[in-house]
């Protein structure tokens, strides 16, 4: 907990999908402290956040700068359309005539 009473996450991943690249790679992780700051700015940002721990977990074993592994792609390829479908829901600066949160 921290002094305010949240919660520090355990764990956190952040992934960028680049319409050329053969996979999302992986960004940023971190654990403790470092997954809230993740959070944190990633929320600052307006970037969708799900929340999967077991998927957190697999991609925790992989390096920084690395893509994915086929075998995660379908589970990754889930989670990069919903994310995609939350951020078309959510009004955003960089769309003319749309309110900023």
């Amino acid at each position: 907990m921290t002094e305010s009473g949240r919660s520090i996450a355990s764990q956190a991943v952040a992934l960028r999908y680049e319409s050329n690249a053969m996979a999302p790679r992986i960004v940023a992780k971190g654990e403790g402290f470092m997954a809230q700051a993740l959070i944190d700015r990633a929320n600052q940002a307006g970037v969708p956040i799900n929340e999967s721990p077991e998927l957190v977990q697999l991609l925790m074993q992989i390096d920084l700068d690395q893509i994915i592994p086929p075998t995660l792609y379908a589970v990754v390829a889930q989670v990069l359309v919903w994310a995609y479908k939350v951020d078309q829901r959510e009004p955003s600066p960089d769309r003319p005539g749309m309110p900023t949160r």
